[in-house]
């Protein structure tokens, strides 16, 4: 399947080793399945390219930036309308970046467990601002439910928050922000010792094959009731927003430098050829997170596991 190198590129890549800059380099925001992303498409670059790939941790305003300067080349998973302020920014206004046409199609929105649904009647967002019902998702003892919204930096988390004020249950709760690793494992306690837990809950993810989840109820989405701005937009963007409706559909797409098209031919015709399943995706996100598989070894299996599919991006 894989291209092979020529020994005398081997023999020149082991003798510079670490010496120049790598050729491309792949911007890794903080959560799992964009991670996973990068390292597929580290793995396919460098087995049929032989190219030197760096990943490169960074928020998505980072990244985008680092695509317009020419110092970032990939944003492997960019969510949208979650992004959309950058879309629009980079790639409708400036056009320096580029959105590559296949989507993985994700879901957004706020989950209870099983238990929490059926014992406690916690079933829809218009539960959350009941008080008796809110109170039964206190974590830390002050008397108000805790509800895990995202990780700073993300632009869901943002959302969510806009959601919350919406809804009133910003009244009700404590939004918590928390790396999604942490936020993983208090779902697993929650489980493990039965107490009442609501967070946000999306895929591609693990969280639906490892737990009994239910979506919350909510008002189907609504473009005329959906105002949202982001802070990179207005310093007053909570105050200016509204969003009592679902999230719309969701897509994520691998966004590129639009200098790679000229820096590596080859390597944005993958990008544009690269396309995968959500259930792909959430299959390596719980290879990782449940399995302790590493990326890197995650993103191997897969090519070896998925020959035909890799050999059509090339």
């Amino acid at each position: 399947m894989f291209k092979k190198l020529a020994l005398s590129s081997a023999l020149a890549l082991s003798l510079t080793g670490n010496a120049f800059a790598a050729d491309v380099v792949i911007g890794v925001p903080n959560w799992i399945s964009v991670t996973a992303m990068a390292h597929l498409v580290k793995a396919v670059f460098e087995d049929n390219l032989g190219l030197e790939v760096e990943l490169q941790n960074a928020t998505n305003p980072i990244v985008f930036e680092a695509m317009d300067k020419g110092t970032m080349d990939i944003h492997p998973e960019v969510w949208l309308p979650n992004q959309q302020n950058l879309y629009n920014t980079y790639v409708e206004e400036k056009g320096s970046v580029v959105k590559a046409p296949n989507a993985v199609i994700a879901f957004q929105g706020l989950c209870s467990t099983k238990m929490t649904a059926e014992k406690h009647g916690i079933t829809s967002v218009s539960d959350l601002t009941d008080p008796t019902k809110s109170k039964l998702l206190d974590k830390d003892g002050d008397g108000k439910g805790d509800l895990w919204i995202g990780a700073t930096g993300w632009a869901s988390t943002n959302v969510e928050k806009i959601k919350a004020k919406s809804y009133g249950y910003d009244q009700t709760l404590s939004l918590i922000e928390m790396d999604e690793t942490l936020a993983m494992a208090e779902l697993d306690a929650a489980v493990a010792q039965n107490q009442p837990h609501v967070f946000v809950c999306w895929t591609p993810h693990h969280m639906f094959g490892l737990h009994d989840l239910v979506v919350l109820e909510e008002p189907a989405h609504d473009p005329a009731k959906w105002n949202v701005i982001q802070p990179t937009d207005d310093p007053d963007w909570l105050a200016k927003s509204s969003a009592p409706v679902a999230w719309s559909d969701t897509y994520l797409h691998i966004h590129y430098a639009k200098a790679l098209a000229d820096k590596q031919p080859q390597a944005a015709q993958i990008l544009e050829n690269l396309k995968v399943s959500t259930d792909q995706v959430s299959d390596m996100v719980f290879e990782m997170t449940v399995n302790k598989v590493s990326g890197e070894d995650v993103a191997r299996k897969f090519i070896e596991e998925n020959g035909d599919l890799v050999d059509s991006w090339l």
